[in-house]
């Protein structure tokens, strides 16, 4: 068996980390090709290295002095390093990458060093080859990610080696300039490399056991779900679950290779195995809750609109226009409703109603603002009704209003809008409702 295995920041953060990283490692002799984050937080009031990075960028960009945190970015390398008590010298990496900085390197180059140092450490300590990114994860000289590519590069330099360390989160263009993905992009490195090495299992390690089925900064110990699906998962990423980057779903989806998510802190854990398919039943009527605030509802109104030719498309096409994202677009027979990031509307408001009055002459235009999404995943459409009942009492009895209701998603039962200020509220109550009270009926049935 191959297995690739991409440990986060927070696994990562410190030589304790490391130690337990190794091990991890050196227990499965098939883990063999392995993708490492930059240091994350060693503890709450920490700063991450890549946020660090960010910082340093910037002021030396605007002109600042920035020595303390090139003092401070330095240091985390060095004392990871002789914790691990490693003979390893990285100072002139260090050097390196700060006088390129100084030179006028891009803020990818300076994001991205983070994962590169990291894998040189790791690389060392695990005696394992080093290949750099830059050399195998490709974009174009737009910076497009070149999937195909990527996928012929990593084949023909990973095909000679056993084992192998390739940094997470960034690659070239092809001028060498360095290119990122978004923020927790070595999820997608992880991805592409089991993709070309045809691993049989994608690993991925982070601070927790599994996929929660709930925020735990906002329930307190949430249960993980032990197997998800690659649509069930992207439907609840897209509405604000991170526990791993959306868009590394999908070059192992086409491959067919399953993702678990483990715990680096309790590594025997089972964990969350995301996979194309599920045969067997759940312990639990939903897969998850998620969900963002910072949305508004742009509802145009007018009479006899279904019968007036792409009425339902000149409004998007206005706000595709402004570059205003849509989530969702109820209907009823007088009136189209659009639900939009809030902040991106509103930096383009004058725009988009100068040019709805003038495209559609409407009746009226009213805005409805603050509003938060929870997602409540669902297995199967079958389960829809019973859930919305409970959900719907659940929060009525709390006092909280519902605003929005699409239950049009396929892979999710629904999802609600509130007000912002009750996000937090509906997603504790709708665990409680649908979790919690699940369980307790459960342990009264067994005892």
């Amino acid at each position: 068996m191959i297995k690739t295995v991409k440990f986060g920041g927070s696994s990562l953060a410190s030589a304790l980390q490391f130690r337990k990283v190794k091990d991890i490692i050196l227990a499965d002799p098939s883990r063999r090709y392995v993708i490492p984050s930059a240091p994350g937080k060693r503890d709450p009031d920490d700063i991450k290295v890549t946020d660090l990075l960010y910082s340093y960028y910037e002021k030396i960009s605007s002109g600042v002095d920035s020595a303390h945190i090139e003092s401070r970015i330095r240091s985390r390398y060095l004392e990871i390093v002789e914790g691990l008590g490693l003979a390893l010298d990285l100072s002139s990496e260090i050097d390196q990458i700060f006088s390129n900085l100084k030179n006028g390197y891009g803020q990818d180059y300076a994001a991205s060093r983070g994962e590169y140092l990291n894998g040189l450490i790791m690389s060392d300590y695990l005696g394992f080859p080093f290949v750099d990114a830059a050399e195998v994860v490709l974009f174009d000289e737009n910076g497009n990610f070149l999937s195909e590519e990527t996928n012929e590069a990593l084949k023909k330099r990973l095909g000679n080696l056993n084992t192998a360390v390739i940094p997470g989160f960034y690659g070239a263009m092809p001028d060498g300039t360095v290119k990122t993905f978004s923020r927790g992009g070595s999820d997608i490195t992880g991805s592409l490399v089991a993709r070309a090495v045809n691993a049989e299992l994608y690993e991925n390690f982070t601070d927790v056991s599994g996929f929660l089925l709930a925020d735990p900064r906002i329930v307190d110990d949430p249960i993980s779900i032990g197997v998800i699906t690659y649509k069930e998962l992207r439907e609840l990423a897209r509405m604000g679950a991170c526990v791993l980057h959306e868009d590394a779903i999908f070059p192992v989806k086409e491959a067919g290779i399953p993702i678990n998510i483990k715990n680096t802190n309790s590594p025997d854990d089972i964990g969350t195995l995301i996979t194309s398919s599920i045969g067997q039943q759940s312990n639990h009527e939903i897969t998850g809750i998620a969900g963002k605030k910072g949305y508004c509802t742009l509802s145009v109104r007018k009479s006899g609109f279904n019968s007036i030719r792409d009425f339902e498309n000149r409004v998007l096409t206005i706000l595709q226009k402004e570059k205003i994202p849509c989530e969702s677009i109820p209907t009823s027979p007088d009136s189209i409703s659009i639900l939009v990031p809030q902040k991106s509307y509103y930096s383009k408001e004058f725009e988009v109603l100068s040019q709805v009055h003038s495209a559609i002459h409407p009746d009226a235009i009213y805005l409805d603002s603050d509003l938060a999404l929870v997602a409540i995943g669902g297995r199967g459409t079958r389960t829809r009704d019973r859930i919305a009942d409970r959900v719907f009492a659940a929060l009525a009895e709390a006092n909280i209003h519902i605003r929005t209701i699409d239950e049009g998603m396929k892979d999710l039962a629904m999802v609600i809008g509130v007000a912002d200020r009750d996000f937090e509220a509906t997603i504790r109550v709708i665990y409680n409702k649908l979790i919690c009270d699940h369980c307790m009926h459960d342990a009264v049935v067994k005892s």
